[in-house]
């Protein structure tokens, strides 16, 4: 054998040389299939069904945590259901407001007939968006002109 690792044998050669076409070959069919998936007409619609899938057991194993987490200590659960519960911020003193008061028409003890006192109170703010109002407004064009009278 030379210096360069190939045989002088000339059937080692033509098997050696068919062998890395055939793997050459295999190699650009891979490739063929990767590129076809990247770039395909099929490559950018994967149904969501697919992707909620993948995130489920990533969902479930930080829930897990989190109730070992809340299990392990009350006081970090409580702490953390304080932070859902504060307001995010009000919204802008710009805006109209518009109170609704939802009480009760008779203030009186189904019992005793002696006058309820409050127990309690909760308030909240929601934005309320107020469609686009469409209305015809009528216009009226007054032509006057000086009356002539003629001498006759």
């Amino acid at each position: 054998m030379p210096n360069d690792g190939l045989p002088d044998d000339l059937e080692t050669l033509k098997a050696m040389l068919l062998a890395e076409r055939c793997e050459s070959e295999r190699l650009r069919q891979i490739i063929k299939e990767l590129q076809r998936h990247r770039f395909g007409r099929r490559a950018e619609t994967l149904p969501e069904e697919q992707m909620l899938l993948g995130l489920e057991d990533v969902e479930q194993t930080a829930a897990c945590d989190e109730a070992t987490a809340d299990q392990a200590a009350p006081a970090e659960r409580t702490a953390r259901a304080h932070k859902r519960r504060i307001n995010r911020g009000s919204l802008p003193a710009h805006l109209p407001r518009i109170e609704i008061v939802v009480d009760i028409a008779d203030k009186s003890c189904p019992c005793c007939k002696s006058e309820l006192h409050r127990i309690g109170e909760d308030r909240s703010e929601r934005l309320d968006m107020v469609p686009a109002q469409f209305r015809a407004v009528g216009a009226a064009k007054i032509a006057s002109r000086k009356l002539r009278l003629r001498p006759g």
